[in-house]
Protein backbone atom coordinates (compact mmCIF):
# COMPACT_ATOMS: atom_id res chain seq x y z
CA UNK A 1 0.00 0.00 0.00
CA UNK A 2 1.35 3.17 -0.94
CA UNK A 3 -1.02 4.75 -0.36
CA UNK A 4 -3.26 5.30 2.45
CA UNK A 5 -7.50 4.71 2.33
CA UNK A 6 -9.55 7.89 3.21
CA UNK A 7 -11.43 6.53 5.87
CA UNK A 8 -13.73 9.33 7.16
CA UNK A 9 -12.95 8.85 10.85
CA UNK A 10 -13.59 12.60 11.11
CA UNK A 11 -15.56 15.19 9.31
CA UNK A 12 -12.90 17.26 7.47
CA UNK A 13 -13.68 20.09 4.86
CA UNK A 14 -13.05 19.69 1.27
CA UNK A 15 -10.74 21.23 -0.58
CA UNK A 16 -12.47 25.02 -1.42
CA UNK A 17 -10.06 25.26 -5.04
CA UNK A 18 -10.43 21.67 -5.48
CA UNK A 19 -8.45 22.50 -9.09
CA UNK A 20 -5.41 23.07 -7.22
CA UNK A 21 -5.59 19.88 -5.60
CA UNK A 22 -2.60 17.73 -6.34
CA UNK A 23 -3.32 14.16 -7.65
CA UNK A 24 -2.51 10.99 -5.16
CA UNK A 25 0.96 10.27 -6.81
CA UNK A 26 2.30 13.64 -6.34
CA UNK A 27 1.37 14.01 -3.05
CA UNK A 28 3.28 10.79 -2.07
CA UNK A 29 6.31 11.65 -3.99
CA UNK A 30 6.57 15.32 -2.18
CA UNK A 31 6.22 13.68 1.52
CA UNK A 32 8.85 11.15 0.13
CA UNK A 33 10.99 14.17 -1.34
CA UNK A 34 10.95 16.50 1.70
CA UNK A 35 12.95 16.61 4.29
CA UNK A 36 10.92 18.41 7.08
CA UNK A 37 7.39 19.45 8.20
CA UNK A 38 5.46 20.67 10.98
CA UNK A 39 3.72 17.92 13.03
CA UNK A 40 0.40 20.06 14.94
CA UNK A 41 -1.09 18.13 18.20
CA UNK A 42 -3.31 19.24 21.15
CA UNK A 43 -0.97 20.90 23.31
CA UNK A 44 -1.24 22.60 26.87
CA UNK A 45 -4.31 24.00 27.96
CA UNK A 46 -6.07 23.04 24.65
CA UNK A 47 -3.36 25.43 22.87
CA UNK A 48 -2.49 23.79 19.66
CA UNK A 49 1.58 22.79 19.61
CA UNK A 50 3.10 22.54 16.57
CA UNK A 51 6.87 21.58 16.18
CA UNK A 52 8.72 21.42 13.00
CA UNK A 53 10.40 18.20 12.51
CA UNK A 54 12.38 15.63 10.06
CA UNK A 55 10.51 12.82 9.42
CA UNK A 56 10.01 9.94 6.96
CA UNK A 57 7.37 8.26 4.89
CA UNK A 58 6.77 5.07 4.42
CA UNK A 59 3.87 2.95 3.52
CA UNK A 60 1.08 5.43 4.69
CA UNK A 61 2.80 6.65 7.81
CA UNK A 62 5.32 8.75 8.65
CA UNK A 63 8.07 8.56 11.46
CA UNK A 64 9.80 10.68 13.29
CA UNK A 65 12.26 10.44 16.31
CA UNK A 66 12.16 12.23 19.87
CA UNK A 67 13.72 12.34 23.04
CA UNK A 68 11.53 10.13 25.57
CA UNK A 69 9.89 13.63 27.58
CA UNK A 70 8.50 16.84 26.71
CA UNK A 71 5.97 19.00 25.33
CA UNK A 72 5.53 16.84 22.36
CA UNK A 73 5.13 13.81 24.08
CA UNK A 74 3.15 14.47 26.39
CA UNK A 75 0.65 16.24 24.03
CA UNK A 76 0.54 12.69 21.95
CA UNK A 77 -0.33 11.03 25.15
CA UNK A 78 -3.25 13.24 26.24
CA UNK A 79 -4.57 12.58 22.14
CA UNK A 80 -4.03 11.01 19.05
CA UNK A 81 -5.04 12.67 16.64
CA UNK A 82 -2.42 15.11 14.94
CA UNK A 83 -1.85 17.05 11.43
CA UNK A 84 1.43 17.32 9.46
CA UNK A 85 2.12 19.94 7.23
CA UNK A 86 5.08 19.91 4.36
CA UNK A 87 5.78 22.92 1.74
CA UNK A 88 7.62 21.70 -0.74
CA UNK A 89 7.97 25.09 -2.84
CA UNK A 90 7.44 28.56 -1.68
CA UNK A 91 8.62 31.10 -4.23
CA UNK A 92 7.61 34.88 -3.95
CA UNK A 93 6.41 36.64 -6.77
CA UNK A 94 6.31 39.97 -5.99
CA UNK A 95 5.62 41.71 -9.08
CA UNK A 96 2.09 39.93 -9.09
CA UNK A 97 1.71 39.90 -5.02
CA UNK A 98 1.40 36.02 -4.97
CA UNK A 99 3.41 33.05 -3.91
CA UNK A 100 4.09 29.91 -6.52
CA UNK A 101 3.58 27.39 -3.58
CA UNK A 102 2.91 23.06 -2.98
CA UNK A 103 2.36 21.60 0.11
CA UNK A 104 0.84 18.73 1.65
CA UNK A 105 -0.87 18.57 4.58
CA UNK A 106 -2.05 14.83 6.76
CA UNK A 107 -4.59 14.04 9.30
CA UNK A 108 -4.19 11.11 11.15
CA UNK A 109 -3.66 9.29 14.59
CA UNK A 110 -0.28 9.37 16.64
CA UNK A 111 1.51 7.34 18.45
CA UNK A 112 4.85 7.01 20.27
CA UNK A 113 5.53 3.08 19.28
CA UNK A 114 6.53 0.58 21.41
CA UNK A 115 7.71 -2.79 19.72
CA UNK A 116 10.65 -2.87 19.51
CA UNK A 117 10.55 -4.44 15.85
CA UNK A 118 8.46 -1.13 14.67
CA UNK A 119 10.78 0.97 16.60
CA UNK A 120 13.41 -0.34 14.64
CA UNK A 121 11.96 0.18 11.50
CA UNK A 122 10.58 3.82 11.72
CA UNK A 123 14.23 4.53 12.55
CA UNK A 124 15.80 2.72 9.82
CA UNK A 125 13.22 4.51 7.68
CA UNK A 126 14.80 7.88 8.75
CA UNK A 127 18.79 6.63 8.61
CA UNK A 128 17.97 5.57 5.15
CA UNK A 129 16.17 9.07 4.21
CA UNK A 130 18.78 10.75 5.37
CA UNK A 131 22.33 8.88 5.92
CA UNK A 132 21.76 6.40 3.26
CA UNK A 133 25.36 6.26 2.20
CA UNK A 134 25.56 5.33 5.80
CA UNK A 135 23.18 2.87 7.15
CA UNK A 136 25.85 0.58 8.89
CA UNK A 137 26.63 3.59 10.75
CA UNK A 138 23.39 4.77 11.49
CA UNK A 139 22.63 1.15 13.11
CA UNK A 140 25.24 1.61 15.54
CA UNK A 141 23.94 4.98 16.35
CA UNK A 142 20.45 3.63 16.50
CA UNK A 143 21.78 0.32 18.79
CA UNK A 144 23.75 3.61 21.48
CA UNK A 145 20.69 5.70 21.31
CA UNK A 146 18.62 3.27 21.96
CA UNK A 147 17.20 3.75 25.59
CA UNK A 148 17.28 7.51 25.12
CA UNK A 149 14.70 8.05 22.18
CA UNK A 150 11.42 7.28 21.25
CA UNK A 151 9.94 6.90 17.64
CA UNK A 152 6.82 8.43 16.73
CA UNK A 153 4.50 6.90 14.26
CA UNK A 154 1.41 8.89 12.42
CA UNK A 155 -0.75 6.77 10.54
CA UNK A 156 -2.28 8.53 7.99
CA UNK A 157 -6.12 8.23 7.64
CA UNK A 158 -6.08 11.57 5.03
CA UNK A 159 -4.52 13.78 3.32
CA UNK A 160 -4.32 16.75 0.17
CA UNK A 161 -1.39 18.49 -2.07
CA UNK A 162 -1.95 21.61 -3.57
CA UNK A 163 -0.73 23.89 -5.72
CA UNK A 164 -1.06 27.87 -6.67
CA UNK A 165 -2.87 28.21 -9.57
CA UNK A 166 -0.07 29.33 -11.74
CA UNK A 167 1.31 26.40 -11.31
CA UNK A 168 -1.86 24.41 -12.45
CA UNK A 169 -2.18 26.74 -15.47
CA UNK A 170 1.41 26.10 -16.55
CA UNK A 171 0.48 22.23 -16.13
CA UNK A 172 -2.25 22.74 -18.60
CA UNK A 173 -0.70 24.46 -20.75
CA UNK A 174 1.57 21.75 -21.86
CA UNK A 175 0.50 18.40 -23.10
CA UNK A 176 2.89 16.25 -20.96
CA UNK A 177 2.58 17.43 -17.86
CA UNK A 178 -1.29 16.95 -18.17
CA UNK A 179 -1.00 14.18 -19.16
CA UNK A 180 1.01 12.65 -16.19
CA UNK A 181 -1.52 15.13 -13.86
CA UNK A 182 -3.93 13.07 -15.31
CA UNK A 183 -2.48 9.83 -14.75
CA UNK A 184 -2.32 10.61 -10.81
CA UNK A 185 -5.48 11.55 -10.65
CA UNK A 186 -6.69 8.01 -11.89
CA UNK A 187 -5.47 6.75 -8.68
CA UNK A 188 -7.99 8.77 -6.39
CA UNK A 189 -10.59 6.70 -4.04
Amino acid sequence: MDRPSRRREYVSRAMRRRRQLLSDAETVAMLQSCTSGVLAVQGDDGYPYAVPLSYAYDDGRLYFHSARTGHKIDAIERSDKASFCVIADDDVVQSTFTTHFRSTVVFGRVKVLTDDAEKRRGLRCLAEKYSPDYLDAADAEIDGSWDKLVVIELAIEEMSGKAAIEIIKEREQSPASADAAAQGHAARF
